[in-house]
């Protein structure tokens, strides 16, 4: 199954020209010279990023994980670090940041670079950081049928450093804890230690 990085969001491919042209009409609003050299071909180079930057629209997080693998490893697995990206559904905005997933096998396991995958799918897309958060591991425990899943998600958001209350360096960090993870104390203490470490 191809990857997130293999799609592109047909909505805007299919309506490139009006995309470009609303482009063209907010630059014109906020007080832009449309025709000046510089801007003359910012509505097509937006509307190829939005192409790139909203190709979740365009996949099911779901697919992304693929096959999985009968497995009878029952320790714990983390993947951390995951870069990604997002745009914030309130102010289009970026955020960005990292993902750190860690989940109890029950019999099955997915390839590691699924979850970079799943990430992408999900992050790709106009979203909110509690969203992606609880995305992510409700898929998992939907996909691979873990004994438990914890995910955490840290974000620097400039709808809060670059406007509005202007912090610069603030960061978000939101978790989700399923099964055996939201009863076992260690379990969750050994998952943030190795994050740490």
């Amino acid at each position: 199954m191809a990857g997130i990085k293999d799609y592109v969001n047909d909505h805007v491919g299919r309506n490139r020209e009006k995309v470009e042209e609303h482009i063209r009409e907010i630059l014109r609003l906020i007080g832009e010279d449309v025709e000046r050299e510089g801007l003359l071909e910012t509505p097509a180079r937006v509307a190829r990023m939005y192409e790139e930057i909203f190709a979740g629209y365009s996949v099911d997080p779901r697919e992304v994980m693929g096959v999985t693998f009968d497995e009878q490893h029952e320790e714990l697995v983390i993947i951390k670090d995951i870069v990604y990206y997002s745009q914030c559904e309130h102010h289009m905005a970026p955020f960005f940041g990292k993902i750190h997933v860690g989940y109890l096998p029950s019999g099955k396991i997915a390839g590691l670079s699924k979850f970079a995958r799943l990430v992408e799918a999900v992050t790709r897309r106009l979203q909110v950081q509690e969203r992606i958060t609880s995305e992510i591991a409700d898929i998992l425990v939907e996909v691979l049928h873990p004994r438990g899943v914890m995910v955490i998600v840290e974000g620097e958001h400039l709808c809060m450093c670059a406007r509005g209350v202007k912090k610069p360096g603030s960061k978000t960090v939101t978790s989700a804890v399923r099964g055996q993870f939201v009863s076992d104390s260690a379990l969750r203490s050994e998952f943030l230690s190795l994050v740490k470490g």
